[in-house]
């Protein structure tokens, strides 16, 4: 079951007072849904996104275009709600924000009504018609890094995340892939001559 986005708007000016700070210190705790594999990083099914430019239909139209261009059974709403945020920091230039407002209206129009209720077959219908879009191409490539690089992400899919800070892949274990089943001993011969 999917959690509604609360939105907030801040400062586009990014003026943040102590309060703003602790209140989102404490959003921040219940960031994705107990009981999951994530709940380490937060506790609660409750969360909240912070936007300076985005409205709630908009923020909504994107959450839904990048589960539906890259969809995930188990994966909180939460780790793609990254995506709306990165999509509103971009916002701030005029002609992204253009971009971005005019292509989520299309997406809407086309739906002939909010594309986020539609059912997810729908959804995928409309996006394929829209794949040269360059509003499409900046969501989907936007995707990519909002939704698989993080540590939410990195969590829920078994990846250690980046090892160049902790001495590379060969001084943390290069041949311990839990994620992936044990290959047949075929892909290994041995090296006799």
């Amino acid at each position: 079951m999917d959690t509604p986005i609360l939105l907030k708007k801040t400062n586009p000016n990014g003026a943040l007072t102590r309060r703003e700070f602790l209140r989102g210190a404490a959003v921040l705790t219940g960031v994705l849904a107990a009981g999951s594999t994530l709940a380490v990083f937060a506790p609660s099914r409750a969360w909240a996104l912070e936007t300076t430019y985005l409205n709630q239909i908009q923020a909504e139209t994107l959450l839904a275009m990048g589960k539906a261009l890259y969809p995930h059974r188990d994966l909180p709403d939460a780790v793609y709600a990254l995506l709306v945020k990165d999509m509103d920091a971009q916002m701030g230039d005029a002609a992204q924000a253009t971009l971005l407002a005019d292509g989520v209206a299309k997406l809407d129009r086309q739906a002939k009504g909010a594309f986020s209720s539609l059912a997810l077959d729908k959804q995928t219908a409309l996006l394929q018609k829209m794949q040269a879009d360059p509003f499409f191409q900046a969501v989907r490539g936007q995707c990519i890094t909002s939704i698989y690089d993080n540590d939410m992400a990195y969590r829920h899919f078994g990846y250690e995340g980046e090892v160049w800070s902790k001495g590379g892949y060969l001084a943390r274990g290069f041949d311990d892939l839990k994620w992936l089943p044990d290959p047949p001993q075929s892909a290994s011969p041995s090296m006799q001559s």
